[in-house]
């Protein structure tokens, strides 16, 4: 697999952020600029992360095409497309975001709404609409499972695949996210077996951190940085190779760019101690 980094670290210009990014060790990278740029600096840092061997995991859209509020969701909307586009254009993996909220005024929060048929249907005619209006040939949409909206789960992930019904339909897996009761926090390890075997062939890129439990009642979950919980990183970067010796695996949620050098080289560490294959940028 290819490990990457959320953050773009901190960077002048399109040839020195591939370079710092070889430099921390990724093999794979978030684009760090979005549609709005003229085309000149889109293609520049496309041509960086291709210079230095970088594959583009995504094209972050992160916005909440169901908001209540009809100027945020038409610009929502319009980001969609925008970036879309853009990720076909420069052969990103894919297009990524949640499949969004309803009925609720955080972009990504939790509400009954969310599990509403109205929702569903929706969150069905949305997707096959953008894929349709954008028509790619280079990458896929992807939707990323979140803890309390569709798809929650393996089998909700299959559904929406199967309801969608587009070849440019395609998961981006997010393990810790559909971690959200006890018996898949308890038995994680049969958790990402249960995922790969029925996401594998349709995972176009993943995120990577770690869950731990909170001692205090109820029952109470924390994401956390790696090492610091309970999930088997070797186990689910093991499953990532045997499906795509090629997946951009990308470390996600800290604060500073040292936080995330240092959790690089720390998941680096882990790996070549299991010897399991890790493929970095080179410069070509």
């Amino acid at each position: 697999m290819r490990l990457g980094i959320s953050s773009p670290l901190a960077h002048d210009n399109a040839e020195e952020w591939a370079r710092h990014m070889k430099e921390a060790g990724c093999g794979c990278v978030n684009f760090p600029i979005d549609y709005t740029q003229p085309d000149s600096m889109i293609a520049d840092y496309a041509d960086a992360a291709k210079k230095y061997g970088l594959v583009i995991a995504e094209v972050g859209i992160w916005r909440n095409v169901f908001a209540i509020d009809t100027a945020e969701r038409e610009e929502a909307r319009k980001r969609a497309v925008g970036q879309f586009r853009m990720a076909d254009e420069i052969g990103a993996r894919c297009c990524v975001n949640i499949a969004g909220t309803y009925g609720g005024t955080q972009w990504d929060g939790g509400y009954k709404d969310n599990y509403s048929v109205q929702c569903r249907n929706a969150t069905i005619r949305y997707i096959q609409d953008l894929i349709d209006t954008v028509k790619p040939t280079r990458t896929h949409y992807s939707v990323e499972p979140m803890p309390w909206m569709l798809p929650d789960g393996p089998d909700e992930c299959l559904q929406l695949i199967h309801d969608v019904d587009r070849e440019a339909m395609a998961i981006h897996l997010d393990v810790v996210n559909m971690i959200n009761c006890p018996k898949r926090y308890f038995f994680s390890d049969d958790f990402l077996d249960e995922c790969f075997d029925k996401l594998g062939e349709f995972i176009e890129s993943c995120h990577l951190k770690d869950i731990r439990l909170r001692p205090e009642l109820t029952f109470q979950l924390e994401e956390t940085f790696c090492g610091n919980g309970t999930l088997n990183i070797e186990k689910y970067m093991r499953l990532i190779d045997q499906y795509d010796q090629n997946m951009p695996v990308i470390i996600e949620h800290l604060t500073t760019d040292q936080e995330y050098r240092d959790s690089l080289a720390y998941v680096r560490e882990r790996l070549i101690r299991a010897d399991i294959p890790i493929t970095t940028g080179t410069e070509s």
